[in-house]
């Protein structure tokens, strides 16, 4: 078996570096704040098409990622956490699966982050935004991942808590599974799959019982 798991909400919470990023990237700009709820509904999606939607001109969103990106980096491992479960879910899913890391955060970042859990040995591959010409839910970066891995007669599985994860897998021809503990709540998930759990833990036990 392989599974893939998305990183922001699925195995790690970002929001306090991703929402002061933002903040800082348009104070140094001199554009108006934003409100964090207006932040946090569009985190999942590629950083430029975060900030076209908070109103940034196509002209300057690449200064805007620059500066976000510079900010999060010096922050990242001090304001993000692990999800609770998530060290279990990803040494539980080791155990009988092939893992990978499926982001739209930056690769570099990513890297340094799991290596931070010391988590990263775990994991066979990681695809992250950098990596890509079209991110989530593209299957593109799926796809990507998949190539690196051998997957010959193995079922193949996402784990992710946005839409985005769950149609990237579904146009990547894999199967999902949405958690509860990130961004998008159960009635959104609800539209595009029926496997949901609350988080990843559940999701790996899931996976683990189809295996036996």
């Amino acid at each position: 078996m392989i599974i893939l798991f998305d990183l922001d909400g699925t195995l790690i919470d970002s929001t306090d570096a991703i929402l002061e990023s933002f903040h800082h990237s348009f104070s140094k700009h001199g554009h108006e704040g934003k409100k964090d709820k207006d932040i946090k509904s569009l985190i999942g999606y590629p950083l430029d098409i975060m900030f076209e939607n908070l109103g940034i001109e196509k002209n300057e969103i690449w200064d805007m990622v620059a500066t976000y990106k510079e900010h999060y980096r010096a922050i990242s491992t001090q304001k993000t956490e692990l999800l609770k479960n998530a060290r279990e879910a990803v040494l539980l899913a080791k155990k009988f699966a092939t893992l990978g890391i499926v982001t739209t955060k930056t690769a570099q970042y990513s890297k340094e982050l799991m290596e931070h859990f010391d988590l990263m040995q775990h994991f066979e591959v990681l695809i992250g935004r950098e990596d890509v010409q079209n991110p989530k839910p593209h299957a593109e970066p799926i796809l990507k991942a998949l190539d690196k891995m051998d997957t010959k007669n193995r079922e193949i599985w996402m784990i992710g808590d946005t839409k985005l994860d769950i149609i990237a897998a579904k146009n990547a021809n894999i199967n999902s599974i949405a958690v509860l503990s990130g961004y998008d709540d159960l009635e959104t998930l609800k539209k595009f799959t029926n496997v949901i759990f609350n988080d990843a833990l559940e999701a790996t036990f899931y996976l683990q019982n189809r295996k036996k």
